[in-house]
C-alpha cells in the first residue's frame, strides 16, 4: 500500500506535543487532537514534553488513555519532564515507554487533594444566610456556609482513596513496579528527577534534547537526522505583545488552579 508523501515524510520524523500548566479541559481538549495527528500521520516517535503541577483526575486520565492507545499502534513515546512535573503530570509520564528528567526537576506528589471552604464564621458575622432545598442529604457536601458532617467526610475520603488506588496502580503498572512499592512513596511527597530516578519513576536523567534523542532510537531513527514537528501548540493572541503579559498570564494560572481546587479531587501540587 502506497502512503501520501507527507505519511512517507512523518515516518522518518518525530512528533513532539508541549503539555504545559494546568491539566484541565482546553489542555485535555488540544493535546488529545494532537496525538490524534500523531497517530493518524503514523509518527514513529513521539517526545512529549511535560511542565505542569498536575490538575483534574478525568482529563489526565484521558490523556494517559490516549498515549497506551498510540503505544499500541507502535509509536515509541517518550517523555521528559521539566521544570516540574508532578502529580496528574505523573500519571500522564508514567503512560511513556521512557521518561527522562533533569536532575532538578521537580516531580512525584502522588497523590490527591480536595479542598472545600468553610465561610460559616464569616458568614455568621456579616449576617448573612443560606437557605438550602435539597433532594438529598448529601446534596450539599462542600457547601462553604457550614463544616462537615462525619458521614461526609467519610464519603468524600472514600472518593478520595478510590481515585489514589487509581493512581497507584497506574504508576505501578507503567514504570513495573509492585503497589505497594510505590505506596511508600505516593503519600503527596515531592521529589527531585535525581531522586526519582532512584525510585524508579523516572528512567535517565537529561535533557529535552536526551530525550529527543532517546525517542529516534527506540524507533530505529538516526538521532542526528530525525527532526521534531511540534503538534497542537496553544494560540498565544496578541496579549502577549503588551506590556505585563507575563504578569496577567501568571495572575490567570493562579485564578485557574483556584478554581480546580474548589471542590473537586485533583491530582495537583501545589506549593
Amino acid at each position: 500500500m502506497s502512503w501520501p508523501y507527507w505519511h512517507r515524510k512523518a515516518r522518518r520524523r518525530i512528533a513532539r506535543i508541549e503539555l504545559t500548566g494546568p491539566i484541565a479541559g482546553t489542555t485535555r481538549e488540544r493535546v488529545l487532537k494532537a496525538l490524534k495527528q500523531v497517530e493518524e500521520r503514523r509518527f514513529p516517535a513521539l517526545l512529549l514534553r511535560i511542565d505542569s503541577p498536575g490538575g483534574t483526575v478525568g482529563d489526565s486520565q484521558e490523556i494517559h488513555a490516549a498515549l497506551l492507545r498510540l503505544r499500541d499502534k507502535k509509536c515509541h513515546v517518550v517523555a521528559s519532564f521539566g521544570n516540574i512535573s508532578a502529580s496528574g503530570g505523573v500519571y500522564i509520564g508514567v503512560a511513556a515507554q521512557e521518561i527522562v528528567a533533569n536532575a532538578g526537576t521537580i516531580t512525584g506528589s502522588i497523590g490527591v487533594i480536595l479542598r472545600g471552604s468553610n465561610l460559616s464564621e464569616l458568614l455568621r458575622r456579616i449576617g448573612v444566610s443560606f437557605e438550602t432545598v435539597k433532594s438529598g442529604r448529601f446534596k450539599d457536601i462542600l457547601a462553604p456556609d457550614r463544616a462537615l458532617a462525619p458521614e461526609e467526610r467519610t464519603l468524600l475520603q472514600a472518593l478520595i482513596d478510590s481515585s489514589y488506588g487509581q493512581f497507584v496502580q497506574a504508576v505501578a503498572v507503567g514504570r513495573k513496579l509492585d503497589p505497594a512499592q510505590v505506596r511508600a512513596f505516593a503519600d503527596g511527597r515531592v521529589f527531585s528527577g535525581e531522586q526519582a530516578r532512584e525510585l524508579g519513576l523516572v528512567d535517565h536523567l537529561g535533557d529535552e534534547d536526551f530525550a529527543q534523542r532517546r525517542a529516534a532510537e527506540l524507533a530505529g531513527l538516526n538521532p542526528d537526522k530525525a527532526p521534531c514537528v511540534t503538534l497542537g501548540t496553544a494560540p498565544k493572541g496578541l496579549s502577549r505583545f503588551l506590556p505585563g503579559s507575563r504578569l496577567l498570564s501568571m495572575i490567570m494560572r493562579e485564578v485557574e488552579l483556584e478554581v480546580l481546587q474548589s471542590g473537586a479531587p485533583l491530582w495537583l501540587f501545589r506549593p
